[in-house]
């Protein structure tokens, strides 16, 4: 199936589109044309659900490489007032879900990967997988926050339980990024309907930008970036206090007429050769998706 999708040209074209390549020689371009373009980006290193301890230490080796590589980026063009480099980063991947002791190896694991990335000079990001996993990964953050309180995390509005982490994690210096949700989940922890999960969304930013932390509107949705700029302006924020975020090869011109504007736009460039799942789940776990991946091929 991953020969016939790459191998027909229209499939092909998508692959390129929203997948920056395999290795990370594919990546570095990428990176360097979107700083140059005055966005900032958040690189994931595809992969999660690591099932040995192999897996997830060859994933922190790589981690660790990348780091090495973005340090060496000019980011003299990136957006002021935040770090222009960010990478992206599943518990899963890095031991989480190995058995026994998965979630302490996959903490100490995370807290290596942010002490090379202090180093560089370089956000961490962690992401947000299905729900079982939600309480392990914000444990994980909060226990690290104390040693690196730069330390950033996801939640997902269409979770019934997101306002009330909003709450909890909008203290000072805290960096969420707040999405609306990609997994398909059970009715009991998740909204079902676009407008129950617009709804939370927008309660969830409401919290997040009267807050003390630093919300990331990670949101292709015209409606939830006009409630952002409502937002923004009703809490007197300035540019330099919130950002936007969208995934790579969706909505580009949207990108950049963000960014024109003075404010931080990140970029979410996710790279390797587990880009297939990456991709196909991206299109086959909400219908929504599928129209979002058309309409920026097509808008190519």
């Amino acid at each position: 199936m991953k020969r016939l999708v790459t191998g027909t040209p229209v499939t092909a074209d998508i692959v390129r589109r929203f997948v920056a390549g395999e290795t990370r020689a594919n990546l570095i371009p990428v990176a360097r044309t979107l700083l140059a373009s005055g966005r900032a980006i958040s690189v994931d290193y595809l992969g999660e659900n690591t099932t040995d301890r192999a897996q997830a230490d060859a994933a922190v080796a790589e981690y660790l490489s990348l780091l090495n590589d973005l340090s060496a980026l000019d980011v003299s063009l990136g957006p002021a007032g935040a770090a222009p480099l960010e990478v992206s980063v599943k518990l899963s991947a890095l031991g989480q879900t190995l058995p026994d002791e998965g979630p302490a190896i996959a903490t100490e694991n995370l807290r290596t990967l942010c002490t090379k990335a202090v180093q560089a000079g370089i956000w961490v990001t962690v992401d947000a997988e299905d729900h079982t996993t939600t309480d392990a990964t914000l444990a994980a953050v909060a226990e690290l926050r104390d040693e690196f309180p730069w330390l950033g995390t996801v939640l997902q509005a269409y979770l019934r339980r997101t306002e009330g982490d909003c709450r909890d994690f909008a203290g000072p210096g805290s960096r969420i990024r707040l999405c609306k949700g990609a997994y398909r989940e059970p009715e009991e922890v998740a909204y079902q309907h676009r407008d129950e999960v617009d709804a939370s969304y927008r309660r969830c930013l409401e919290v997040l930008m009267r807050g003390e932390g630093y919300p990331m509107v990670a949101s292709h949705d015209p409606a939830m970036i006009a409630a952002a700029d409502l937002l923004l302006a009703d809490t007197g924020r300035g540019a330099g206090d919130v950002e936007y975020q969208m995934l790579y090869g969706i909505r580009d011109d949207e990108q950049d007429r963000i960014a024109i504007a003075g404010n931080t736009m990140r970029v979410y460039v996710p790279y390797g050769n587990q880009w297939y799942g990456y991709l196909m789940r991206r299109l086959a776990e909400r219908p929504a998706n599928l129209g979002f991946f058309l309409r920026a091929l097509a808008g190519r």
